[in-house]
């Protein structure tokens, strides 16, 4: 694991773009779950002895049925619970290509709908809210990488 002695959850998220637009899961709307009903990132807890590379393809495999391109790194968002470590890659498929296994909803989100903080959901039939940290991660590297086109 990445901090093998730090003993933070430690979970691995993936930022997907295409043609200026980011793929977020909108999360089951169970209160037992961290930001229920809430529009957030794919991606999960990292495993023992798994590193944060590895527990990303994961992730996607397990979450979407998606197989990332690459694997690079954007940044690691540490606080007292939880270390993310986020990665990026080029969305290469068409929605209807991903499988949704995990969560109430996916979607392309524009970049007006992450300054704005939420999305309509066709399956919730509303608009949902971005999680907070996703929401700032997510204008970080928006700021950092100016156009994607993935």
């Amino acid at each position: 694991m990445d901090n093998g002695s730090d003993d933070r959850i430690q979970v691995a998220i993936a930022i997907l773009y295409r043609e200026n637009r980011f793929l977020m899961q909108l999360r089951d709307n169970d209160p037992r779950i961290v930001h229920p009903g809430c529009w957030g990132f794919f991606g999960g807890h990292i495993e023992p002895g798994e590193s944060s590379e590895v527990a990303v393809v994961r992730e996607l495999i397990e979450e979407i049925g998606y197989t990332m391109p690459s694997v690079t790194r954007f940044k690691d968002y540490a606080d007292e619970k939880v270390i993310r470590h986020v990665f990026h890659a080029p969305l290469t498929v068409g929605l209807e290509k991903l499988v949704l296994m995990e969560g109430w909803d996916l979607g392309l989100l524009s970049r007006d709908d992450i300054v704005r903080g939420e999305c309509f959901s066709d399956r919730a039939n509303q608009v949902r809210p971005m999680g907070a940290t996703h929401q700032q991660i997510l204008l970080d590297f928006i700021e950092a990488n100016g156009s994607i086109n993935g």
